[in-house]
């Protein structure tokens, strides 16, 4: 028997909906995303407490070991996440919700012999299990388990019809039989149109790519919503679907491609492909000291964060670089590129983690203007963000995408390990620009190094 009479329950429900709202409300600004995750969860521990409360549910102790297991292990990972392995955590979390989906799809289609409940329960099915899988390729592709490059093979292309024809061959007599062996035969069939969807993309699409299938689960969670009865998880799954859609095309615009081009790309040779290709051809290097003098006795300074930044885990490092230079009366800024690192948002987080102003993050419409103004720009782990060819390249595959206009500045300095190109897997010719210089090494190490240099002056 149920604690909750329908009407607390509806009002507990639209509390926790409002609660998602905001929270999506304050994740679009740095500034307030602290605030918007706190009001997120605790919309969904409403929406939780609201079930139990509200529902007559059977095996509860079953449920509270599930819980109980799930927040062992989910707690201690969340919390020793390296800022690097982020996107991955992202991914995988954001697959188990899509396979959470179609499993309890799966568990439901017995309960009702409608059409139209059917069709619901094969559309989160299918969608939740290409979102499973197609995170699973993009955990493996960012931790290089497997190649980050495109994977095609000769007949992909066919292979992918024929898979959409057996889905939707599967997917009607599901809804005609309501049979479990063809529900079964769907659920693989998800699986491997998931695996053939990601596995083309490679390099710097990745990101747009994790984006697009958080939309999907979204998707299949409204479903889910449809299955059970339930309107928070409708109303929900919807928020994210959209939100997730929205933050695609907006990801798809900053890389100055086309959603379908970045998906299906590397069948026409489209694709952003990484690489191991070192260039032989002689730069202009310098040291940690040199790179001093020029910062030191700059009068503005922009910082360009990349994603060698958060593997080297040297933000706090360049937090204090900003501060001493400041300390000089010298201007320091940021210029984010919405693409920057493995996951939206990516620079964001390591920087605000290093406790950098929000103040002074300035994102790419607002600082490229700028950057004729500047003495020195400081390009720390960024590669194709940065890159002209981007502007002068057409068969370059990041041609189009708008970049940070660094090589505008005075002067420019990359902190690179080495000579390899960017994720993209493409020589960027502002490096063998006669004002750039490079400094050599561990972003982190190199960066101390320079601190120390610049206060020494």
């Amino acid at each position: 028997m149920s604690i909750l009479s329908s009407e607390w329950t509806a009002l507990l429900y639209l509390a926790a909906a409002v609660c998602f709202i905001l929270a999506l409300k304050g994740l679009s600004s740095p500034r307030t995303a602290r605030r918007g995750n706190l009001i997120g969860a605790a919309g969904a521990l409403i929406a939780v407490v609201t079930v139990f409360l509200s529902v007559k549910l059977e095996n509860i102790p079953l449920i509270l070991v599930a819980i109980a297991v799930g927040s062992a292990i989910a707690t201690p990972i969340a919390r020793r996440v390296q800022m690097t392995q982020m996107p991955q955590l992202v991914a995988l979390f954001n697959g188990v919700g899509g396979g959470a989906a179609a499993l309890v799809a799966v568990l439901e289609l017995g309960h009702n012999t409608d059409p139209w409940f059917r069709l619901a329960v094969v559309f989160t099915m299918l969608i939740g299990a290409v979102s499973f899988a197609g995170s699973a390729v993009t955990v493996a592709k960012l931790q290089e388990l497997i190649t980050t490059r495109p994977v095609v093979f000769p007949g992909m292309r066919w292979i992918m019809s024929l898979a959409v024809i057996a889905v939707l061959v599967a997917g009607g007599f599901v809804i005609a039989t309501g049979s479990a062996g063809w529900a079964i035969a769907l659920l693989v069939l998800g699986l491997i149109a998931g695996l053939l969807l990601v596995l083309p993309v490679g390099g710097a699409d990745v990101p747009i790519v994790i984006s697009l299938l958080n939309a999907f689960t979204g998707l299949a969670v409204a479903a889910s919503g449809l299955v059970l009865g339930n309107v928070l998880l409708v109303v929900a799954g919807t928020l994210v679907g959209a939100s997730g859609t929205i933050l695609t095309r907006a990801m798809a615009s900053a890389m100055g491609r086309g959603v379908s081009g970045i998906m299906f790309g590397a069948f026409r040779g489209g694709s952003t492909a990484g690489s191991t290709v070192q260039s032989d051809r002689p730069v202009r290097s310098s040291s940690a000291e040199d790179v001093a003098v020029l910062l030191g006795y700059a009068q503005r300074v922009v910082i360009v964060p990349g994603y060698g930044l958060a593997v080297a885990q040297g933000q706090h490092t360049i937090a204090e670089l900003a501060t001493a230079l400041e300390a000089r009366g010298i201007g320091v800024d940021f210029a984010i590129h919405p693409v920057a690192g493995r996951m939206p948002g990516h620079m964001n987080v390591l920087l605000a983690e290093a406790n950098v102003p929000y103040e002074s993050l300035k994102e790419m419409a607002e600082v490229n203007p700028e950057f004729k103004n500047t003495d020195v720009t400081l390009v720390v782990g960024a590669n194709d963000v940065v890159n002209p060819a981007a502007k002068t390249s057409p068969g370059s595959p990041i041609y189009g995408m708008p970049i940070l206009e660094v090589g505008h500045s005075n002067q420019v300095v990359f902190l690179k390990r080495s000579m390899r190109p960017g994720f993209a897997g493409i020589e960027n010719e502002l490096l063998f620009d006669p004002k750039t210089t490079l400094l050599f090494g561990d972003a982190k190490d190199s960066l101390g190094k320079v601190l120390g240099a610049v206060k020494a002056l």
